[in-house]
């Protein structure tokens, strides 16, 4: 059976649920698994976890992301993009709104900023999702979290009769909302504001570049699950009897480990992925285990 992890560029209109099932259909397997979901209006980078791959993907979700995106400026919606209704009327205000006023608009969301993601997300409130709740005309609040936007910065600025449209570059840590940094933004400018294109080109090391659509993917496309642990978390190499003794879920000494962890345990004779571990108290400690045959 297939196994590891793969890239795939998620297009337009696919919901990320029907990208893994394209990922099912090109590989003719049924465990298949993404980390970190992309809406149907966004375009861009999933990580899918194939076979053992899928036990791998606890470990890429919280991976630091990187997007392109198009802020509308001039009024809000009720989804924060452009699938929304429109709330309030166009802004009188964008005739006067310079494009260093716009840029200049953006240096308080830098950094770690408290925001208030999009009622209209996935989060879950008391058992059920935010945007099922608002859907059925409850009304939502949800509190805000600390995230952190590495970068921000605005590259083309376009102008129509009643938008105003700006193109973004946004590095941020997992959890970090763009449909809500759209909305902060058009009102920091006082002018409303909403996401219309979104596109993640970056899930940590991993790049969307090159990589193909759902249902062209193949089986020579998958990483091993040694290559990409390695990507993320530092490598101890493990002895054959250390494989062995990990593998029958005995510890090993972890003094001399380059981490408290995680970090990814590899056979040396083989460079596969053996488990990823952790050291407490100068024994390791098994996290995830890759059983032989997957490896």
């Amino acid at each position: 059976m297939a196994s590891g992890i793969v890239l795939v560029d998620k297009p337009l209109g696919l919901s990320s649920h029907s990208a893994v099932s394209g990922v099912r259909k090109a590989l003719d397997t049924k465990k298949v698994g993404h980390a970190g979901t992309l809406d149907p209006a966004a375009t861009g980078l999933l990580v899918m976890g194939v076979g053992a791959g899928t036990r791998l993907l606890t470990y890429l979700v919280g991976l630091d992301k990187s997007y392109t995106a198009t802020l509308r400026l001039g009024h809000e919606t009720t989804t924060d993009d452009a699938e929304g209704e429109k709330v309030g009327e166009t802004s009188t205000e964008l005739g006067s709104l310079s494009d260093d006023a716009i840029r200049g608009a953006l240096e308080p969301f830098r950094g770690e900023i408290d925001q208030v993601p999009s009622t209209y997300s996935a989060i879950k409130v008391e058992g059920k999702r935010a945007y099922d709740l608002a859907r059925s005309g409850q009304d939502v609040e949800l509190t805000s979290r600390r995230v952190t936007v590495s970068r921000l910065e605005a590259g083309s600025i376009a102008r129509g009769a009643d938008f105003i449209d700006v193109e973004l570059v946004v590095e941020c840590s997992s959890g970090t909302y763009i449909r809500a940094l759209a909305r902060d933004i058009g009102r920091a400018l006082g002018v409303g504001g909403h996401l219309v294109a979104l596109r993640r080109t970056r899930v940590g090391p991993f790049s969307v570049e090159g990589t193909p659509r759902p249902q062209d993917v193949e089986a020579s496309q998958l990483q091993g699950l040694a290559l990409v642990a390695s990507q993320i978390m530092p490598v101890v190499t493990l002895t054959k009897t250390e494989v062995a003794d990990i593998s029958h879920g005995r510890a090993v000494h972890a003094e001399d480990w380059p981490s408290p962890g995680p970090l990814a345990g590899c056979d040396e004779d083989t460079g596969s992925l053996v488990a990823i571990l952790e050291a407490s108290g100068g024994r390791s400690r098994i996290l995830m285990g890759v059983p032989h045959t997957e490896r």
